[in-house]
């Protein structure tokens, strides 16, 4: 092919380049309008309650994506030492989504139940008192903030308006359900797990506040990773797809 013609006018050869990059974007773009086909939607994923999302905010907050990726590859090591390779439909609801790269600390995909309430609560306060060779930060005043509720159903309203199914009953109830998860024994808790199934009630041994505070959050959070699907029996070829 002749360039010359491209080599001796800079006009036309920038109106080439146009061409090829619109080509190029159209070529990578236009999948993503019909994006919502190409992600499988598995059986028991839900939107986070109010005391997870406001955990997830916080986990953001505080730069754990830098040190923590949330992405289980399908290598055969990951599999082994984290659990079950990461489905793109765990992270639909996510606003950012945290899958990243960078592994300073652990991969916390498959963190929720692998310890309990207090260990995070601890571990958060003072890594090295349960971890000696961590160079994690401490988090300690995280247990005495009490958690801001001011601005829970905007955010929850603004999160269904790209597309996080919140219903109208779950945006009402979010400051009752928020309170609801901190506290085991009340009847909210058990209106809370109807609204949310395999919602993780907080348990301390002691609270530095009453109210809800940022390590509730964190630790909800924290728990529910990985938890949602229930991959002993899932089945990509079909049972656990919905």
């Amino acid at each position: 092919m002749n360039h010359d013609v491209f080599e001796k006018n800079s006009l036309i050869l920038l109106i080439g380049i146009l061409i090829v990059v619109s080509i190029g974007g159209l070529v990578q773009i236009a999948p993503l309008f019909w994006v919502d086909s190409t992600i499988e939607r598995v059986r028991g994923m839900r939107p986070y309650t109010p005391l997870e999302q406001a955990g997830r905010d916080i986990y953001v907050r505080e730069g754990c994506y830098n040190c923590h990726s949330q992405m289980i590859r399908t290598l055969r090591d990951e599999v082994e030492r984290y659990g079950h390779y990461s489905l793109a439909a765990e992270s639909m609801y996510d606003h950012p989504f945290q899958w990243g790269s960078k592994r300073t600390g652990p991969d916390l995909a498959r963190v929720g139940g692998k310890y309990s309430d207090q260990w995070h609560g601890d571990h958060l306060t003072n890594p090295r008192a349960l971890v000696p060779e961590s160079i994690m930060p401490g988090y300690p005043w995280l247990a005495a903030t009490p958690l801001r509720t001011d601005d829970l159903k905007a955010k929850l309203q603004t999160l269904r308006m790209v597309g996080v199914p919140y219903t109208d009953p779950m945006i009402d109830s979010a400051d009752r359900d928020l309170k609801a998860q901190i506290d085991p024994d009340s009847r909210a808790a058990r209106e809370l797990l109807t609204r949310y199934p395999k919602a993780k009630i907080v348990r301390f041994e002691q609270r530095a506040i009453k109210e809800p505070s940022e390590m509730d959050a964190l630790v909800a959070y924290l728990q529910i990773l990985g938890q949602m699907v229930d991959f002993a029996t899932f089945d990509a070829s079909g049972p656990n797809l919905r």
